[in-house]
């Protein structure tokens, strides 16, 4: 401890707990085991401070990233819960990292959540449908018409690919 623990199934914040104890952890496991619900048990980085990094990939390339902040007292930075978003230069590390996250799940469009680390990035999730409107207000680009750009640049009777395979 302290970790977070996430419904698989949620989505903007919901379902997402921080265990600050071993028995608090143990407690919220419980009860969503009890209520037959996948989970995911992550890391806390503490150093985070209540933000991460949202990089929208598309095509095998970061288009766009945003840093994205927790509302006061919110661990968790989910714009849906009332948390901020403003335009970020990521590290070729990280660029590097949303790109090989994308690859390794066969996703052409995704947005990858990450953390800065004292040990570099960390992966939170990778999103296979992730909403544009928030990265598009805090960077300023069409992320959607990037993404049109690359369908009907790489779409062709036979060839559209489903996640990775021809």
């Amino acid at each position: 401890p302290p970790v977070v623990i996430k419904l698989l199934e949620g989505s903007q914040g919901i379902g997402v707990v921080l265990a600050e104890t071993m028995s608090s952890a143990k407690s919220v496991i419980e009860a969503f085991r009890g209520a037959n619900v996948n989970i995911l048990v992550q890391e806390f980085i503490k150093e985070a401070g209540g933000t991460d990094i949202r990089a929208l990939v598309v095509g095998g390339k970061v288009v766009a990233a945003m840093k994205r902040t927790g509302a006061p007292d919110d661990f968790r930075s989910n714009l849906h819960r009332g948390g901020s978003a403003q335009i970020v230069k990521i590290t070729p590390e990280e660029r590097s990292t949303a790109v090989r996250a994308a690859k390794h799940m066969g996703l052409n469009v995704c947005g990858v959540d990450m953390l800065r680390s004292n040990h570099g990035p960390v992966i939170m999730e990778v999103n296979s449908s992730p909403g544009l409107e928030g990265i598009e207000n805090a960077t300023g680009k069409d992320v959607a018409g990037l993404i049109i750009e690359f369908i009907e640049k790489n779409s062709r009777p036979g060839k559209t690919k489903t996640r990775g395979k021809g």
